[in-house]
């Protein structure tokens, strides 16, 4: 659960396609669009993201600021059924409000993440379609680029730290692999992509799972690399974990 937040501002919606609601931080924004939430709308400034996840995000130039727009959609089997409608519930627990709130959480005790701009749901029936906007995050490369790339030499202490960090603010990543810890040439890192997780209280059983979804991210991605390299590296990266977890970090 996270707590009530003055910055945020609650915009319904109704138009040819139907109707939902905007949830956006109105320090960045001064109102919001549903267009906002369409690629179309942005034209030329907007262009598809070509790493990691499942397609439907976009870069997007955007007046309140560089920003990445990203829809949900489903994998695996259940894309078979719908790609992207979900069952609706409550506005709340729509996964585009649950991520913004989750996010803003997160930035409010010190987690490195992009700082949320809007998110938006919108009503088909009994079921919904979701998108979210986010802070753009320049000159990063996943942790899984820099380790194909780098081997050793990408950033695993500061991988450690930043996982160590984030547990201790009681993020539980719901889907915590190398392509959602971003880092700058000089190391510094963000988490991305908390849809579907959760605040809890840091407790070794799913700090455990967390890490072992990590670790298997890293052998799936890890190419030619000998699976001994890959041990040796995440070994690093738990190494710095621990020491940052004992610290209190």
């Amino acid at each position: 659960m996270t707590g009530f937040d003055a910055a945020e501002e609650l915009t319904p919606f109704r138009d040819d396609s139907g109707y939902g609601a905007i949830l956006f931080d109105r320090n960045r924004v001064r109102q919001a669009s549903p267009e906002w939430f369409m690629p179309s709308f942005w034209q030329q400034r907007a262009r598809p993201v070509e790493s990691g996840g499942r397609g439907g995000a976009w870069f997007v130039d955007a007046p309140f600021g560089p920003a990445l727009l990203r829809r949900y959609l489903r994998g695996g089997m259940a894309a078979r059924v719908s790609r992207d409608r979900y069952w609706w519930q409550d506005a709340s627990s729509t996964r585009s409000f649950a991520e913004f709130r989750l996010t803003r959480a997160m930035a409010e005790k010190g987690v490195p993440v992009p700082r949320p701009i809007a998110a938006c749901y919108r009503r088909d029936g009994l079921f919904y379609r979701a998108a979210i906007l986010l802070e753009r995050l320049d000159d990063v490369r996943s942790l899984a680029d820099r380790a194909a790339v780098a081997g050793d030499g990408a950033p695993w202490e500061e991988a450690g730290r930043l996982i160590a960090r984030a547990h201790r603010a009681g993020l539980d990543h719901a889907d915590l692999n190398a392509h959602n810890l971003l880092f700058t040439t000089t190391g510094r890192g963000w988490i991305i992509d908390l849809d579907r997780g959760r605040v809890r209280i840091p407790a070794t059983g799913w700090r455990e799972r967390n890490l072992a979804r990590l670790k298997r991210s890293l052998l799936k991605l890890r190419g030619s690399r000998p699976v001994e390299d890959v041990e040796r590296d995440y070994g690093r990266l738990r190494a710095a974990y621990d020491r940052a977890w004992e610290r209190g970090y």
